[in-house]
């Protein structure tokens, strides 16, 4: 990932002046769901553009060592090397964007990671995920103790309650803090859209996060009941693009939660094409945040490459 994004002055009369058309944002959601997937010669290669902006998670209660450790080889090795000589990729270094992992587990996966000779970045959600409804110095502190066990990327939570009470300033005071914490690491600020109650709050939340210097900003941490659909990131990449025409500052989007098949992460790549460009389809700006996805990738490939579907037992998963 590249330099960090220096974020801007807060500006309350740029987010008192949004106003997001409702109607006109669902429409194009629908345009997009309507429309036909990738040709297939180009699928592959698509398919495998995706492998790299995959930050690979695991969050559950019952995450150890060994899984961590295994979701380490599953990143380095995201799909298997007779199918990448097939495709002539086997050369190129294919590897997920990142790991990401709960705080307690960055010391596990900084391990592993060191142990399979492979660079990849570890990042660790923070700041009381997912709810975010623990006090400020633990949210601060946890950040610190994750940068210090090693990770480089960090998810964090914003407190929902300062969006749907509207109070911009302290929520631009809070990510401040946030961004301030992590130090050289960099920032991916999860709005949890589900929970922000409209669009247009969405909106003012995404100019916030970035104008107090977020990295990534992120639609959900995966656990709430909506997580990332279409409707709610053409609202977040729009205002993405607003604050680099006025700031010239690049943001990165996230979309997480829910995203499981090769189908749907071919549809998230042509949305940020359309939206943003191509200069936005790379590691650095564009990451899917996913457990499951990583599989069904690998059995589309297997499919292309061979012409039959994987046998259960063809494609251990981690």
């Amino acid at each position: 990932m590249g330099a960090h994004c220096r974020g801007s002055e807060f500006d309350l009369s740029w987010i008192s002046r949004v106003q997001v058309n409702q109607a006109a944002v669902l429409r194009r959601a629908e345009q997009i769901q309507a429309r036909r997937s990738v040709k297939k010669e180009w699928q592959a290669a698509w398919l495998l553009k995706a492998v790299t902006c995959i930050d690979l998670t695991t969050l559950s209660g019952d995450d150890t060592f060994s899984n961590v450790q295994r979701l380490c080889y599953k990143a380095k090795y995201p799909i298997r090397q007779d199918l990448l000589k097939a495709l002539n990729m086997h050369d190129k270094g294919i590897t997920t964007a990142a790991v990401c992992v709960y705080p307690a587990r960055v010391c596990d996966a900084v391990k592993a990671l060191k142990a399979a000779s492979c660079s990849i970045p570890v990042a660790s959600v923070a700041t009381g995920f997912p709810a975010g409804q623990t006090h400020l110095k633990t949210r601060l502190e946890e950040i610190r103790l994750a940068v210090e066990d090693g990770a480089t990327e960090i998810d964090v939570v914003i407190n929902r309650t300062l969006v749907l009470t509207g109070q911009w300033e302290a929520l631009y005071d809070e990510i401040s803090q946030f961004r301030k914490a992590c130090g050289e690491a960099h920032l991916k600020t999860i709005l949890a859209t589900g929970e922000l109650g409209s669009l247009t709050n969405i909106y003012k939340a995404s100019l916030v996060a970035m104008m107090a210097g977020s990295d990534f900003i992120k639609t959900s941490t995966g656990k709430e009941t909506v997580n990332a659909t279409f409707p709610v990131a053409i609202v977040m990449l729009r205002a993405i693009r607003d604050f680099f025409w006025k700031t010239g500052n690049k943001v990165g989007f996230k979309p997480a939660g829910g995203i499981r098949t090769a189908k749907e992460s071919l549809a998230w790549l042509s949305l940020i094409k359309e939206e943003l460009g191509d200069e936005w389809l790379t590691p650095d700006l564009f990451r899917i945040g996913a457990s499951s996805l990583l599989s069904d990738i690998e059995r589309q490939i297997y499919h292309h490459v061979t012409g039959r579907y994987a046998a259960y037992h063809d494609l251990p998963m981690s």
